[in-house]
């Protein structure tokens, strides 16, 4: 999923991987990935008020688009994380490595108690797609904290629900890789299983894990 951003809103420069060093407080065990994973890193669109026409509104006055060029198509989330903290805006990041791309980001908030730090989620990643893939439309949106939210949703790997919002729905996607590590334990479990008895057992528990995955996942369950 590659997002169509609009030339008036280009950037177009270079960030130097000493500048996230120095606002990361980066430790040496980080600088030595950021060297092994990290090309480039390329401040490629600024989403503001001035270059798309929305309004900003109270905690999303810009949205920056960063280009990071791959060294071998990995990328640590330990050095995501750290040009998150780094720059104080939401971020879309879109990797490139042999002519294909990916788009990925995390929710970003300030911190209700330190308004000089943010909150950071996980990480939502589209697949790879190819340099000349079709890019989808910006969502139509109102102010820059809609199209962020927009794009932070259309990443995740869960359907929206109506009159959730952006917060509600990261925290059920972290529930959703939660249930699905507990269902990979379950199965785990169950092939080392040799006890029928046993394994009546651990596949009632396995089908119940699936249900509630199940459930987590769709746009109409009740989770709370």
């Amino acid at each position: 999923m590659l997002f169509a951003y609009p030339k008036s809103a280009r950037f177009g420069r270079v960030v130097p991987k000493s500048k996230i060093y120095e606002h990361a407080d980066a430790k040496a065990a980080l600088k030595d990935r950021f060297v092994a994973e990290v090309d480039q890193i390329n401040w490629a669109y600024k989403l503001a008020p001035e270059t798309l026409r929305l309004d900003a509104a109270k905690h999303v006055t810009e949205i920056q688009v960063f280009v990071i060029r791959l060294r071998d198509g990995r990328i640590s989330e330990d050095v995501l994380r750290a040009i998150d903290r780094a720059i104080p805006f939401p971020l879309i990041f879109e990797l490139t490595h042999n002519d294909k791309r990916r788009t990925v980001a995390a929710f970003k908030r300030p911190n209700e108690a330190d308004k000089s730090k943010w909150v950071i989620s996980d990480y939502f990643w589209s697949d790879w797609a190819g340099e000349g893939a079709e890019r989808l439309a910006l969502p139509v949106s109102l102010n820059l904290a809609a199209l962020y939210d927009k794009l932070i949703t259309a990443l995740m790997p869960v359907s929206a629900k109506e009159d959730e919002d952006v917060q509600a729905r990261v925290d059920r996607v972290a529930a959703v890789r939660a249930k699905e590590h507990e269902v990979a334990k379950i199965q785990a479990k169950l092939a080392k299983e040799k006890q029928f008895n046993r394994k009546v057992e651990i596949n009632k528990a396995l089908r119940i894990a699936k249900q509630e995955l199940t459930q987590l996942k769709a746009a109409d369950s009740q989770f709370e």
